[in-house]
């Protein structure tokens, strides 16, 4: 992004901050290396929808996310290869100007809206650096069969997931890898969750134990509304078999309460020749741009939360040389 910020016109000290953060990115997050690695992340961006189109918002504008803050987003998703976007809002002004920010080079796929209040109206997006990676031609929402939500044991899904997981393949250098990503209804309470998350780990162990090509390299990312290392939620969420590397179960998912784990970018490692990843996993983190954001406008948290998110971004970084 140096060189777009060397020809847009954004006001001196937003230009100053911007260029500050690309060096702490690039002390944080691994560079993007030809033929070599592929980064995937995961990010939900608080409230993701409209923005107001000034460098500043006002204390009366609605939303407080503007332009200053929207540079500062996509200067975070430009350090990824793919990456998904969860609470996307109905209306899509700020997905549609971040791409622009990004430039030509840079597409999304994304599902329509959830409708009704579980859904709090919302999409999940994944947005992609067309120079790396390609779709590679599945793109697919679960629906739960009639059959499973007839299932009267305890903790089976009743009734279709309040957010449909999202599931798009990709190809980066010969590799063909499948990103499902979702939003674990909240809930009143946290056994509210463990119906979803139950059924996407049985539905995703099925899947990548297929026999067809669109169940290799299978990875599921997002917010999984898990609310602590080792909690029934968790456990619920690994029972098939999915696999969080050490690394990436260490960090810290919210800006407000370090013992939340809710993002997650999970896959199968051994279970079966089948559904063990091809792919070698490197290393993987988060990224804390509080501290390098929105700085000198006197900002506290809950106010960064709007204008950024409350999520940090969740990434993992793979090698996908010969």
């Amino acid at each position: 992004m140096k060189n777009e910020l060397a020809s847009a016109k954004i006001p001196a000290k937003i230009a100053a901050e911007l260029e500050e953060l690309e060096d702490v990115l690039d002390q944080s997050i691994p560079a993007k290396s030809l033929d070599r690695n592929l980064l995937v992340a995961t990010w939900n961006i608080r409230a993701f929808g409209n923005i107001t189109k000034e460098w500043q918002s006002g204390k009366e504008d609605s939303p407080r996310r503007d332009m200053h803050s929207l540079y500062l987003i996509a200067a975070i998703v430009e350090r990824f290869d793919v990456i998904a976007i969860q609470e996307v809002k109905a209306n899509v002004a700020g997905l549609h100007q971040m791409m622009e920010i990004l430039g030509d080079d840079w597409s999304f796929i994304l599902t329509d809206v959830t409708e009704g209040d579980a859904g709090n109206g919302e999409r999940m997006a994944f947005v992609f650096d067309t120079r790396r990676v390609k779709l590679s031609g599945l793109a697919s929402e679960l629906v739960v069969p009639k059959e499973q939500l007839d299932n009267i044991s305890a903790g089976a899904l009743r009734e279709q997931f309040a957010r449909t997981p999202y599931a798009v393949s990709f190809k980066s250098k010969g590799e063909t890898f499948i990103l499902v990503t979702l939003h674990i209804l909240y809930g009143k309470s946290s056994g509210d969750r463990i119906p979803e998350l139950k059924a996407i780990a049985d539905w995703m162990a099925k899947w990548a134990s297929g026999s067809d090509s669109y169940s290799d390299n299978l990875i599921a990312l997002g917010d999984f509304n898990v609310d602590a290392r080792g909690d029934l939620l968790h456990e619920t969420f690994i029972s098939s078999g999915l696999y969080i590397p050490d690394d990436l179960a260490a960090v810290t998912r919210s800006i407000f309460n370090t013992s939340k784990f809710y993002d997650h970018i999970a896959w199968f490692n051994g279970r079966s020749k089948k559904s063990k990843l091809s792919m070698e996993y490197i290393k993987g983190g988060n990224f804390d741009f509080v501290p390098h954001v929105l700085k000198n406008r006197g900002l506290n948290t809950q106010q960064i939360s709007w204008m950024i998110s409350d999520h940090y971004p969740l990434w993992a970084e793979f090698s996908i040389r010969d």
